[in-house]
């Protein structure tokens, strides 16, 4: 998918925030820190659209990603991150909670997790919720730059066997830095955005 244009186009907290027109979206999970906004900024090509910040916790809305007039990335507010009050954390979970149960234009989950480090119980407990709604999931897992190449299959083998990946959901290796993995995701979003034309 070659990107011509992408633009924040809202910041929701609530749904009558969410935009109008039925466009496919693809929410991206992923605890703080994790990568969510390189992940982003990569695979439209820009550099800071999604902004990185080095304070974890700083999403706190539903920030929708316009990307050539036709889908949406919807990245929501990173999980984990304890320096955030438990009200506060309430009041996300019920608002990321409300937008993946209720959402009719949301095609996928994208969770995003590091490919260095077995998923933490907060992946874990994404991946059983996303499941239990029977939405799709891509996993992406970042970071593969940080790891030898002969070590890769050993570190995707920990994602499956820790999320208990189910047969059919997509695990893709990925790097913002190097771009590895960006054709294939795009080609594994784009077949869900197909699958409701056809």
């Amino acid at each position: 998918m070659k990107v011509t244009s992408a633009e924040i186009v809202i910041s929701a907290v609530k749904p009558e925030q969410y935009p109008e027109g039925g466009l496919p979206e693809f929410a991206l999970a992923g605890r703080s820190n994790v990568g969510k906004s390189s992940f982003i900024n990569k695979m439209i090509n820009r550099k800071a659209l999604a902004r990185t910040s080095s304070k974890p916790g700083k999403t706190q809305t539903l920030n929708f990603y316009l990307i050539n007039e036709m889908l949406h990335f919807v990245d929501v507010p990173g999980y984990g991150y304890a320096k955030v009050s438990k009200r506060e954390r309430e009041i996300w979970g019920k608002m990321i909670e409300t937008y993946l149960t209720t959402r009719e234009e949301l095609k996928a989950v994208v969770l995003i997790v590091d490919l260095r480090h077995p998923p933490t119980n907060d992946d874990v407990m994404m991946y059983d919720f996303v499941k239990h709604y029977d939405i799709p999931v891509v996993i992406i897992a970042t970071k593969a730059d940080k790891i030898p190449k002969g070590k890769w299959d050993k570190h995707l083998k920990v994602v499956k066997d820790t999320l208990e990946l189910e047969p059919g959901d997509h695990l893709i290796k990925f790097s913002s830095e190097t771009g590895l993995g960006k054709e294939e995701a795009w080609a594994v979003l784009q077949s869900y955005m197909k699958t409701e034309d056809s």
